[in-house]
């Protein structure tokens, strides 16, 4: 009969597990918006760290060849250069979740940009950013309707919870005032709003006129703004995804 392992063998698992140095590369090549290095030993989606002056730059992994890794820059590249070190952090990206979320504004990477009114997040739970989608045999059917609070959605284009839907209009014809609306009065107890490729003005007016302290307190906001890296746009897309996924 075999016998459950002892301390000392988990002990001895443990230390084969640990990483004794430090891995790190160099950047070799920036083409347009794609960081060419050579790093050891990283796999797709991971998350790598360029140093430079001040803060270093988050990148993740895109693509790679036979001698070299593509890094999408998570920020601006303004202070990297050639053969900038790349630390591989060995791991795909994650953000911090709870309760704590609600009412706050945070950025692609899932930090809040509200520090100075609000304080920093206080939030101990990790969840990753990319997760596999749900089994569609898992998935509950759509069955009870989702009372949206305005009555022109409610009574002629009913929705259904668990449904999409799609709002598409010209510019200033209303879209945002009626996702205020939305959000406001909806019957949710959370909502989870990412406004991605906005100018940055429109994202102030967008919670002070439309969603409003009411919105705002029972709601979650991800910006990412039209002049920020496109890479950093994308991860607010998924971040936004995980944070509702958490409150699912």
């Amino acid at each position: 009969m075999d016998q459950p392992p002892s301390d000392f063998d988990k002990l001895l698992t443990h230390l084969e597990e640990l990483e004794l140095t430090t891995v790190h590369g160099r950047i070799t090549e920036v083409v347009g918006m794609l960081i060419k290095a050579v790093i050891p030993d990283v796999k797709m989606g991971e998350i790598c760290m360029i140093k430079r002056n001040g803060t270093p730059l988050m990148s993740e992994v895109v693509g790679f060849t036979k001698e070299e890794v593509y890094l999408s820059p998570l920020g601006e590249m303004t202070g990297i250069g050639p053969s900038s070190e790349v630390i591989p952090m060995h791991m795909s990206m994650q953000i911090k979740v709870g309760q704590g979320l609600l009412g706050r504004v945070l950025n692609g990477y899932g930090e809040a940009i509200d520090v100075e009114e609000k304080g920093p997040l206080e939030l101990t739970e990790s969840y990753p950013v990319i997760q596999s989608p749900p089994d569609p045999l898992k998935r509950q059917l759509i069955k009870e309707p989702l009372a949206t609070g305005v009555r022109a959605i409610d009574g002629v284009i009913t929705v259904g919870k668990g449904q999409r839907m799609g709002i598409f209009a010209g510019a200033g014809v209303g879209k945002s005032t009626l996702l205020g609306m939305i959000a406001r009065n909806a019957v949710a107890d959370v909502n989870v709003i990412t406004l991605i490729g906005e100018r940055g003005r429109e994202v102030r007016e967008f919670l002070i006129n439309d969603l409003g302290p009411e919105g705002m307190k029972r709601s979650v906001i991800i910006v990412s703004t039209s002049d920020q890296a496109a890479q950093l746009r994308i991860n607010a897309a998924y971040v936004g995804t995980a944070i509702a996924e958490y409150f699912r």
